[in-house]
């Protein structure tokens, strides 16, 4: 791997939204539990609305007081939720359910009827096959991520206008499977497909989305005109896929909202025509032996060039000799580009 460091006119490129944090905890406070709290768990004394269950080998759901907000359940061996755990949690907000045993069938019908004021719903690292619903109006994140979703209900989030956020990473979701799931859900900002079994990118997206991860499918061609319809795209990652040059659109990427592209891991011989306000790609391990700046400038001047602060092509052919001698006029910003 070589390194060229190009002259800086801004920072070093940083990993924004590279990763997100699941520590949704807020912090336990110390002290004796309340008196209403169910024996199993713990409800702080200085902060009584939350109830921690966590991590307690609890095959069941305890009894949940009124007044909780903040139900924490996460790493347990739960398998059932039974109708009625939740009539006395009406004002419950916070709902995590992470690392349990939870399956379809022993999931009541009713379970989430009564939680009229309930704002995340993670279950992550389950064992469903299709989501839990329906949902209240109130949802704004949604998180099932590492279960065994192969089905989606297209009506299951209609209506949810509320919903900001969806994780459905590592699970066996197919094109069909997706079909008018998203359509509707206007304050949709963040949605991650990574590890599934998708053929194409989902359709019908809301124009508010501004992340979409689709990392890790099955995804040789892109439609033409997707991104026009996503005017507030600003992170796409289609890495680790089977794209081919033939199945990305001319100007496909040339859209001015993007901040960061992820096209690695797939299948390309030329670098794709990106806008120039683009500021971090990923075009490492593809089959890429060309450097052609006009992939990133159309116009070389003092107010024409990219905006790129970082830039990988390692694992492809291309070698210090293929880079142009103009490249640093064009790739100005660029704290650095990884190639070889």
């Amino acid at each position: 791997m070589s390194l060229l460091h190009l002259p800086l006119l801004t920072a070093l490129f940083s990993g924004i939204l590279c990763q997100y944090d699941y520590n949704y905890e807020p912090l336990s406070q110390l002290g004796p539990s309340g008196p209403n709290c169910a024996q199993e768990c713990e409800c702080p004394i200085n902060f009584p609305s939350a109830m921690y269950c966590d991590n307690r080998n609890l095959k069941f759901i305890p009894i949940v007081p009124s007044g909780i907000k903040y139900l924490y359940l996460q790493r347990n061996e739960i398998d059932t939720i039974k109708n009625g755990v939740f009539d006395n949690a009406t004002e419950l907000s916070w709902l995590i359910l992470d690392e349990n045993q939870i399956v379809n069938s022993n999931i009541g019908k009713k379970t989430f009827s009564k939680l009229k004021k309930l704002e995340r719903l993670y279950m992550n690292n389950n064992k469903l096959t299709e989501p839990v619903g329906p949902l209240p109006s109130t949802l704004q994140e949604l998180k099932l991520a590492n279960n065994e979703l192969s089905k989606f209900p297209s009506s299951l989030l209609k209506g949810l206008q509320n919903l900001t956020v969806i994780q459905l990473q590592d699970n066996q979701l197919n094109d069909d499977a997706l079909a008018g799931v998203f359509q509707g859900l206007n304050s949709l900002t963040y949605l991650d497909l990574n590890n599934n079994k998708l053929k194409k990118l989902p359709q019908d997206l809301p124009s508010s989305l501004e992340i979409l991860y689709a990392d890790h499918n099955e995804i040789s061609k892109l439609p033409d005109n997707y991104l026009q319809k996503l005017p507030k795209l600003q992170y796409l990652r289609i890495s680790h896929n089977q794209l081919v040059d033939s199945g990305i659109p001319a100007d496909f990427f040339n859209t001015t909202s993007l901040i960061e592209l992820d096209l690695s891991f797939n299948m390309l011989k030329s670098i794709p025509v990106v806008n120039e306000n683009l500021e971090n790609l990923y075009l490492q391990v593809n089959k890429i032996n060309k450097f052609d700046l006009a992939s990133f400038c159309k116009i070389t001047g003092p107010l024409n060039y990219s905006r790129l602060k970082h830039l990988r092509l390692d694992g492809n052919s291309i070698t210090r000799n293929d880079l142009p001698v103009d490249m640093s006029n064009c790739l100005r910003q660029a704290s650095e580009v990884i190639y070889e």
